[in-house]
């Protein structure tokens, strides 16, 4: 069992948090053990894609969005150099072959057309047909397990009853306020973001900086100052919830603020 920080691929600790009463990279080791398909969902920069990298450092990712078809799964034939036509298999054969996790990430941005590709390999065939290279049987090793991402609310994230019917463990990752706190990201901006989570959960707003956004806003606090971190957190902001931010930013700082901008020639 994982008893503190973890080292993601990218040489970045991950803090785990409890799921379960374990720590969250445990639990997903176990659930892949059991080949329990899991879903992580919430808002983007809560973390979801740094808890499967910690539990999972040779997974292989598939980004998705609107765009994803059938071959970014699977493959498809490339032009060699030589000007002959070979097939290229995509991230799902290898991480079948390899036996190792498959992580889709933004996996509701994905058309269920496209997404039903996998769900041959997920259930008790284990195994999918590759049509565009003559019918070639590919059968999943043991260790390849199916993670993926959503995000509820980004536009066009939809969570189909198919979609949702694979996936038996579904896991709601939220920010770890208490992790901002330790990684000694500025109290006040701290205490903005917990205010418009609270605002954000019953529905009077739409959006609240994440862990992600309160990370950039030290970053930001130290080479161009507090203030201009602040303006920046009222900068991103969609529109429609910029007012509000502001008054939450102004109230944790004692000063209104503006977003980042050029002012006048030097």
């Amino acid at each position: 069992m994982v008893t503190g920080p973890v080292m993601r691929p990218n040489g970045l600790t991950y803090h785990p948090r409890l799921l379960s009463g374990m720590p969250d990279v445990t639990a997903l080791h176990r659930l892949r053990e059991a080949g329990v398909a899991a879903l992580l969902y919430g808002p983007p920069g809560t973390g979801k894609t740094s808890v499967v990298e910690a539990a999972f450092p040779d997974l292989i990712t598939v980004q998705g969005d609107g765009d994803t078809t059938v071959a970014d799964f699977v493959g498809e034939y490339t032009q060699t150099d030589d000007g002959r036509y070979v097939f290229v298999h995509g991230p799902l054969v290898r991480a079948m072959r390899a036996g190792v996790p498959l992580f889709i990430d933004d996996a509701t941005l994905i058309a269920p057309t496209v997404l039903a590709v996998v769900y041959p390999a997920m259930d008790g065939r284990r195994q999918i047909i590759v049509k565009a290279n003559g019918g070639e049987v590919v059968d999943a090793a043991d260790g390849f397990y199916v993670v993926a991402g959503h995000n509820p609310g980004v536009h066009g994230a939809i969570l189909t009853d198919a979609l949702s019917s694979r996936f038996s463990a579904q896991i709601h990752v939220s920010t770890d306020f208490d992790l901002a706190t330790q990684l000694k990201i500025d109290k006040r901006a701290v205490k903005v973001a917990r205010n418009l989570a609270t605002r954000q959960t019953r529905g009077e707003i739409g959006w609240a900086p994440q862990l992600r956004e309160l990370i950039a806003f030290q970053k930001i606090a130290g080479v161009l100052g507090t203030e201009a971190a602040a303006g920046n957190l009222v900068g991103i902001a969609p529109e429609e919830d910029r007012t509000t931010v502001a008054a939450a930013v102004r109230d944790a700082f004692g000063t209104p603020v503006q977003p980042l901008a050029l002012g006048t020639r030097i």
